[in-house]
């Protein structure tokens, strides 16, 4: 019986499941591996690198630098978020992401990347932590305001499209005692992408991208009632915010970050002890 983690993404959402992993980190709890999805990738990795307070440090510091998050960077780069600040000014120099202490830890995490010639999830293992940087891009990028991003001669954007909560895929190898990480409180319904015009128009060459898009908020409900069901037969224990997070995909307001934050931290001590006794 192997032990996981499983964490949505969500853009600044995320801060939610780095103030939950924090609480983990300092309780010593571990497990046998764990996967992340776009914000659950970028933020999560410093769960294995054991940085506590490293998420929520960088952003309260650089959410308002236009190198950063910006229409600026957009414009000029062609993504939201500025590649070589994000994923190597930040990780390399200004808040160094500790490799060797990624590499050090035995467990196995796992980015979720959407392939955007067949549609499908791509699910790879990160034990490097500098290959690992790459494929957190590949993941957090989102279709219309992020560049495709080519790894080893595959084409990727962000996972969430076509797999926003993995839990299935981690059961399937093995991971049948897994804590899921949430950032929409009990009773969100995923609508349909309001851009879908958009994107069918910038990614005609690719159907079945466009198909995974088109269909994500049916695949994320289903995932959500399975969750539900595994939750209530105490297969699954899920830690999800107890209302709305006071943030955006994109928030800049390091108030409303910091509040993220504190709510993943306070959700988790309420439940420490029952996480405890879960995984034991």
């Amino acid at each position: 019986m192997k032990k996981g983690l499983v964490m949505e993404g969500g853009g600044m959402r995320g801060l939610f499941t780095a103030g939950v992993t924090d609480v983990l980190l300092k309780a010593g709890i571990e497990f046998d591996g764990a996967i992340g999805v776009s914000a659950g990738a970028t933020f999560g990795c410093n769960f294995k690198s054991r940085q506590q307070g490293r998420a929520l440090r960088y952003n309260l510091r650089f959410c308002g630098d236009k190198r950063y998050c910006s229409f600026y960077s957009l414009i000029k780069t062609g993504d939201l978020f500025g590649v070589d600040f994000c994923y190597k000014q930040i990780p390399e120099i200004l808040d160094v992401f500790d490799t060797e202490a990624y590499n050090l830890n035995p467990m196995d995490f796992y980015i979720v990347c959407t392939d955007v010639e067949s549609g499908k999830p791509v699910y790879k293992l990160c034990n490097d932590g500098a290959e690992s940087i790459k494929w957190m891009q590949a993941s957090a990028s989102l279709p219309l305001v992020a560049r495709i991003v080519e790894i080893d001669g595959g084409k990727y954007l962000d996972g969430g499209v076509s797999d926003s909560i993995p839990v299935k895929y981690f059961e399937s190898m093995g991971y049948t005692k897994n804590i899921v990480v949430l950032t929409q409180p009990q009773g969100y319904v995923k609508g349909k992408n309001p851009t879908m015009p958009l994107i069918n128009l910038k990614y005609r060459k690719y159907p079945n991208l466009c198909k995974a898009a088109r269909e994500r908020h049916l695949v994320y409900n289903a995932t959500l009632n399975y969750i539900a069901e595994q939750e209530k037969a105490g297969k699954m224990l899920v830690i999800r915010p107890p209302q709305k997070l006071p943030v955006g995909r994109t928030e800049k307001d390091p108030q409303k970050l910091q509040a993220a934050y504190d709510i993943g931290v306070s959700t988790a001590k309420a439940r420490l002890e029952e996480i405890k006794e879960f995984i034991k």
